[in-house]
């Protein structure tokens, strides 16, 4: 599956914009602050209808515009084509009017509408890596719970129903919760329905972090040279008990609070690191061990990209796998700062490998991105960005 071509409209900065790009890589350059990171979002945005950043959807419409609209052309791996074709409009600003209200947002295939927009979700794989991805180590569990719940979401479609169904009954249950005469049958009924939700979405989150550790581990010894290991470990309420029994331990807890404390909605992924690539050598009386410490804490910049680089290429292998080895459209998004050319190259080379499909590359530094694309074997196109204008400069 790859995306062929794209029109955009008054997209954030981009006013316009109508290109064709490689099925395999497609390098972007310019200045920051020109618009690369906007057309890889506009590119996220057909597959997820959101974008990457979290951002409300009337800031992606171009200021001083009343609407934004993308239209993207997919081969997909049965040969067959899909047109996807995604709006937002604007709502008409009156005076005293709050500014980023959107009235309209329209998403179709092939011309037809799609009653919800979570029908959509699976069909165009992808995977972006970003620098703003250091808010996974960074930030609290709600930003790495997103980042579980899209990835599950795009590759089990029931994952997604559960996950929607569990935060509909979570907002019943918090609403309910802030009434002192609630009704307890209610509030039983409310427990039951959330606990099969709860224990599916558990166990899928459990298995999918067990499968991504592996691989995580194993990216990060190549991208920095193999001087330390890391892990990550899902940790939630459900490991100790059922949901239906974690809301009747807490109740009273949540009662005064007036909103649920526990639950799925709480869950976390840890991202450790260790001092060194092999286990300490301990007194005969102990197992070998290797001590691991938050990366967040005890990892250096460096450590953290590479770290968050082994994650989202390692998300791509796990999605590929259980998409029937579809591979994604993988966005790597100004990824080059902070790694030296070794791990540079490395990179490149393992995903310009056939093991990956579509690949779109941004990086401000003209001559290094020059240098990248000479070295690469096999097609690609180059584009520049200036002032959200964006030229296609030449195919190999």
């Amino acid at each position: 599956m790859f995306l062929n071509r794209i029109l955009v409209t008054n997209f954030k900065n981009i006013a316009s914009a109508d290109l064709t790009f490689s099925k395999k890589i497609n390098c972007i350059s310019g200045n920051n602050g020109e618009g690369k990171t906007n057309l890889l979002d506009a590119i996220y945005y057909l597959s997820m209808t959101k974008s990457f950043f979290h951002f409300s959807d009337s800031f992606s419409i171009l200021h001083g515009a009343a609407s934004a609209a993308l239209n993207g052309t997919y081969s997909m791996d049965d040969g067959t084509e899909n047109k996807i074709s995604l709006g937002l409009v604007a709502k008409k600003k009156q005076q005293n009017d709050d500014a980023g209200i959107l009235e309209d947002k329209a998403l179709k295939r092939n011309g037809k509408s799609y009653k919800k927009l979570s029908e959509h979700i699976g069909l165009l794989p992808i995977v972006m890596v970003s620098p703003s991805d250091v808010a996974l180590v960074n930030s609290g569990g709600e930003e790495r719970r997103k980042f579980i719940n899209a990835l599950l979401s795009q590759v089990d479609n029931e994952y997604l129903v559960k996950i929607q169904n569990y935060y509909r009954l979570l907002a019943q249950r918090n609403k309910l919760l802030k009434d002192e005469k609630y009704s307890a049958d209610l509030l039983d009924t409310l427990n039951v329905q959330m606990d099969e939700n709860a224990t599916y979405i558990y166990g899928r989150r459990k298995e999918l972090c067990e499968n991504l550790s592996g691989p995580v581990a194993e990216f990060y010894k190549k991208l920095s040279g193999g001087k330390e290991n890391v892990r990550l470990r899902y940790i939630s309420d459900l490991d100790k008990m059922r949901f239906n029994e974690l809301m009747n331990k807490y109740l009273e807890r949540d009662k005064i609070f007036k909103f649920t404390t526990a639950g799925i909605h709480k869950d976390d992924v840890v991202f450790e690191i260790s001092e060194t690539a092999e286990p300490l050598q301990l007194p005969d009386s102990h197992a070998n061990e290797m001590s691991y410490y938050p990366i967040k804490r005890c990892g250096s910049q460096g450590q953290q990209k590479c770290f968050l680089i082994a994650l989202k290429l390692a998300q791509f292998l796990i999605m590929k796998e259980l998409n029937k080895g579809i591979a994604p459209i993988l966005l790597l998004d100004d990824v080059f700062d902070k790694l030296d050319m070794q791990r540079v190259e490395y990179l490149l080379g393992l995903v310009a490998g056939d093991s990956f499909g579509q690949i779109f590359i941004t990086d401000s530094n003209k001559v290094r991105m020059g240098k990248l694309v000479r070295g690469i074997v096999g097609e690609n196109r180059e584009f520049e960005v200036s002032g959200g204008e964006v030229t296609s400069i030449k195919a190999k």
